[in-house]
């Protein structure tokens, strides 16, 4: 046979590869997060779900469900590029405090406080936060080379976050208002405001705290609380006691999961303010560290991603996301062990309740989309440099293959 009619050897068909840019570090500490968060949850709330609801697994489904819809809203937000939010930051805004109003109008009252809207299912306060960190970075990256001045940075940051902490104090939830004045502070910071304006924001921050503290009555008892349990242990907040019962029965490898019972025997709200006292006693100290060690591992990776991130509002952005979830259970874990006074942060990814969560889930979405156009614009620039070496090696190559053959000619 000869070569002209043999057929030409067919090429193999290989899979299109869909490169998703997915930060693997982050995506697996968030997992084990949400697996954790599962366990305790179920283990946490069956009796506090049988005494309250009459079903012993309804608020582990509801979790289920609030967990699916926050895996959704993580999905979407990591495919929308963060910087088209910088055309939604002010209606978001408006809408936030629409709904910070509303649940001031028509929320139910529940434990002294009225947070939640529709029979408790939706808490205006917990999205706020993730808005507020979308709105201020879009505002610090638009205003970055005014806030130095005091009329264009530190004024209008005020005047932002009093409105904000104001309307989140009148529900009252003194624990969110601080959060929120916190996360201010510290994003002004990072995007370059003049330190002496920090000071000044800190200092009316603690003037305004203790005229808080000072006015409330829930402020008052819980500082009162606190500083009791620092000078007498014995005399702590029923609250603390509890929380380091459960501590103690734990020891360093916990009782294992499910077997737990002080969550059974007065520990109050087991599957969320108190979840951590729950970890400690069923995983133990060494468990309760291990929750420690993968916050301060998102930390790490939220800001590694900011540093990366190309541009000053995605930089904004991952930061600002990581500081609040790990301030979240910072709080919740530092008041569990009386180390701050009692607060009413939620514990991110662990704690039972659907708004925490699903917002939670949304702002990792943001923080997941930085990153992926982080390593799409890195890919680009790579490939613009190799093709740019590649010419120019082509270039000396040609150039190299005539001179020799002029050589040879010569000769």
């Amino acid at each position: 046979m000869s070569t002209a009619t043999r057929r030409a050897p067919r090429k193999k068909r290989t899979l299109p590869v869909i490169n998703l840019n997915i930060d693997i570090p982050l995506l697996v500490i968030v997992v084990v997060l949400i697996v954790l968060g599962l366990l305790m949850v179920y283990s946490a709330s069956w009796d506090f779900s049988l005494v309250n609801y009459d079903d012993a697994t309804q608020m582990f489904r509801r979790q289920l469900f609030t967990l699916t819809v926050g895996i959704g809203a993580c999905i979407v937000t990591s495919f929308i590029d963060y910087r088209y939010w910088r055309k939604y930051a002010v209606p978001l805004m408006f809408l936030m405090v629409v709904g910070l109003l509303g649940v001031l109008i028509l929320g139910e009252v529940r434990y002294n406080s009225q947070r939640a809207l529709s029979a408790g299912s939706y808490m205006p306060g917990e999205i706020a936060k993730v808005v507020t960190i979308m709105y201020l970075s879009v505002w610090l990256h638009a205003k970055r080379n005014e806030l130095k001045q005091v009329g264009m940075g530190i004024l209008p940051l005020g005047l932002m976050l009093g409105i904000i902490a104001g309307l989140i104090l009148l529900q009252p939830d003194l624990s969110a208002a601080a959060t929120i004045v916190m996360l201010g502070g510290i994003m002004f910071f990072l995007a370059g405001g003049d330190l002496k304006q920090i000071a000044y924001m800190l200092g009316g921050g603690a003037l305004a705290g203790w005229l808080v503290v000072s006015v409330s009555a829930t402020g008052r008892a819980r500082m009162g609380a606190f500083l009791q349990a620092w000078q007498n242990p014995t005399q702590a907040d029923y609250h603390v006691l509890r929380s380091f019962e459960a501590f103690v029965k734990g020891g360093w490898f916990g009782v294992g999961i499910g077997q737990a019972d002080t969550k059974l025997t007065g520990l109050p709200v087991p599957p969320t303010d108190s979840i951590f006292a729950v970890i400690g006693e069923e995983l133990g100290i060494v468990g309760a560290f291990f929750v420690v060690a993968l916050f301060a591992l998102l930390l790490w990776r939220s800001l590694v991603i900011a540093k990366r991130a190309p541009d000053m509002l995605g930089s904004l952005l991952a930061a600002g996301i990581g500081l609040w979830i790990v301030l979240e259970a910072f709080i919740n874990m530092a008041v569990i062990v009386s180390l701050l006074p009692f607060a009413g942060n939620a514990l991110p990814f662990i704690s039972y309740g659907g708004s925490s969560l699903v917002a939670t889930l949304t702002a990792i979405g943001i923080l997941m989309n930085v990153a992926r156009v982080s390593n799409r614009e890195e890919g680009r620039r790579e490939r613009t440099l190799d093709a740019t070496a590649r010419g120019r090696r082509g270039k000396r190559g040609w150039g190299v293959s005539r001179a020799r053959r002029a050589a040879r000619v010569g000769r």
